[in-house]
């Protein structure tokens, strides 16, 4: 799997966006991935609805993979981690050693969220409400005014794309290059498109759409300013394969 294709400025702070979902700063040796929604299927399961039980162990294991990919000091959740207050107590033994080994192995910050204000401390990392860190205020909800060098995740930012005459609905991130939105990186996790107010709302200017592909990140509509791509032919989307997003 190739990595690296797509790169953006955000308030002057250069970040890779990884077609995983997550956002890879190199210059701090941090990586960054939003929405994790653990044990999400065990809520569902409650009230009688049925999903495979192991969304948490994939989100782990590809979480995993990452870490051991880019080799992270810092690992930064925004948020929503856990789908809700009892989610740590529903954890299988597996989860929690896994989980256990990686927030051991790097310096872990849960910021928290709306679905989890109060993650499970005894399972390692740091708890924050946010994190400011050089150019960047990390955080789960987007604050409603122009906020520049904010990162956050919360909104779950989905895009349609066109290719060979299918309509594609894909995870993406979403920047002005002010802030920053990042897909929900969890496996059973929803999205609003980013047509819609709650993702328009906060920017003031045009914005870019990055869509995940499955081995890299398309960007598929926005302005030439926001936009750091390496120029490499092979990760750019051919002009008949996906159409502008157009903000309404």
């Amino acid at each position: 799997m190739t990595r690296g294709d797509c790169t953006l400025l955000v308030n002057g702070e250069t970040l890779m966006l990884d077609a995983s979902g997550a956002a890879w700063w190199a210059a701090e040796k941090t990586l960054v991935f939003a929405d994790l929604h653990f044990e999400k299927g065990s809520s569902y399961a409650r009230s009688g609805q049925f999903l495979p039980p192991y969304d948490t162990r994939a989100t782990l294991r590809r979480i995993a993979a990452l870490i051991a990919h880019f080799h992270p000091e810092r690992v930064i959740a925004l948020g929503d981690s856990f789908h809700d207050g009892g989610a740590g107590a529903r954890l299988g033994e597996e989860e929690i050693a896994l989980l256990a080994a990686l927030t051991r192995a790097v310096v872990w910050v849960w910021v928290e969220g709306n679905h989890d204000p109060d993650p499970p401390a005894w399972l390692g990392g740091t708890i924050k409400s946010d994190i400011a860190v050089g150019g960047l205020t990390f955080r789960h909800i987007p604050l409603a005014e122009p906020c520049a060098g904010e990162v956050a995740g919360h909104i779950h930012p989905v895009t349609r794309i066109s290719r060979g005459g299918l309509s594609l609905r894909r995870r993406c991130f979403v920047s002005d290059g002010l802030r920053l939105l990042l897909p929900a990186f969890g496996a059973y996790t929803g999205g609003y498109d980013v047509r819609e107010e709650s993702v328009t709302s906060l920017f003031a200017r045009e914005f870019a759409v990055f869509a995940l592909g499955r081995e890299r990140v398309y960007a598929v509509a926005g302005p030439a300013h926001v936009l750091a791509r390496k120029k490499n032919v092979e990760a750019q989307p051919k002009a008949t394969a996906i159409k502008t997003v157009n903000r309404p």
